[in-house]
């Protein structure tokens, strides 16, 4: 078994691969070759069309290995393929291929007990050339895991965040599924953010810089005074799977009110606790969010306060101390 350091990429033995050509997917293979030989000319490299997903596999108590929620991964990545002009992949082969390289890797899912896991990277790339703006006709489908611990330098410690000035994602845009061009639109600001010693950026509504959405890679909760979760309504954020399943379980396990609106900027000052939710972050506490010298500071952290609870809560349910709810689990071996 695998000891996990880090949220980072480590080269691991086999990975998934299936192509797209004349219409039609292959039955797709695992493959010891980390490496993809692309044409200078590649869709994916000319006009960014990408589009990925991100979940992990778990060692549970009594040795059994499995994923949290799938069936929503494949659901997802279907939808970004859809926006994206790209022929998506069933469920039944994305979980397929899920399976198949979490056993192939198995043996460095980090034991029970040390808080890591294996992360599975599954994305769909256009690899035929191009030249003139256009979808491929040419797709590959990959699957590769890494052996992760904490997205956030492996602790629960708060996280220092500031309101941006820039945007993740324009209204109507593609906001709402997890494109790659998402992503490489917040590289330039967060590496901006870390020199100025913070941990993260806090992106408004691209129309009109008032109401609260996420950060360039998880999504964002708050705790009223009153112990209430309320969390941003956008159609121009990212669906995030961990953050559905915290607002089932703050709700049905912890009888906590949760509440799903926009957000007023202004009303961060009032909040009690806030944190960051997402496959690789899970939910990470924010001590104080800087609205261009405005702070807002929150008590994320202890074990009294909703975070902490509801973070706890959601580690049992994936590495299945806790009951599940239906459906949740998805046992691989």
């Amino acid at each position: 078994m695998s000891k996990a350091s880090g949220f980072q990429y480590t080269k691991t033995p086999l990975r998934f691969v299936m192509n797209y050509k004349d219409g039609g997917w292959d039955e797709g293979h695992l493959s010891s070759d980390e490496t993809i030989v692309l044409n200078e000319s590649a869709c994916v490299l000319q006009y960014g069309q990408s589009v990925f997903e991100g979940l992990k596999a778990y060692r549970t108590k009594d040795g059994k290995i499995v994923c949290f929620r799938p069936d929503l991964n494949a659901k997802r990545l279907a939808d970004s393929c859809i926006r994206m002009k790209m022929p998506p992949v069933s469920e039944e082969k994305f979980l397929e291929a899920i399976k198949a390289v979490i056993l192939a890797n198995e043996d460095l899912i980090p034991s029970y007990g040390e808080g890591g896991s294996l992360y599975l990277r599954p994305f769909v790339i256009g690899t035929n050339p191009v030249l003139g703006v256009k979808p491929a006709s040419e797709y590959q489908f990959r699957v590769f895991a890494c052996p992760v611990s904490s997205y956030f330098n492996g602790e629960a410690k708060p996280l220092n965040l500031r309101v941006s000035d820039l945007d993740r994602a324009a209204s109507h845009g593609t906001g709402h599924i997890k494109a790659a061009l998402n992503y490489a639109m917040s590289l330039f600001n967060i590496s901006e953010a870390h020199e100025l010693g913070y941990d993260e950026n806090v992106y408004l509504d691209s129309a009109t810089h008032t109401y609260v959405e996420e950060t360039g890679g998880a999504n964002i909760l708050f705790v009223t005074k009153d112990g209430s979760i309320v969390t941003p309504k956008s159609d121009t954020i990212l669906p995030s799977i961990t953050r559905r399943s915290l607002l089932v379980l703050a709700k049905d396990y912890l009888g906590i009110n949760v509440e799903e609106r926009r957000i007023d900027i202004k009303e961060i000052n009032g909040f009690k606790e806030c944190a960051l939710c997402g496959t690789a972050s899970v939910l990470s506490p924010v001590g104080s969010i800087d609205n261009h010298g405005d702070i807002a500071k929150f008590e994320s952290v202890g074990k009294d306060s909703v975070m902490t609870k509801l973070r706890e809560l959601l580690l049992s349910i994936q590495y299945c101390d806790t009951k599940a709810p239906k459906g949740w689990i998805y046992e691989i071996k």
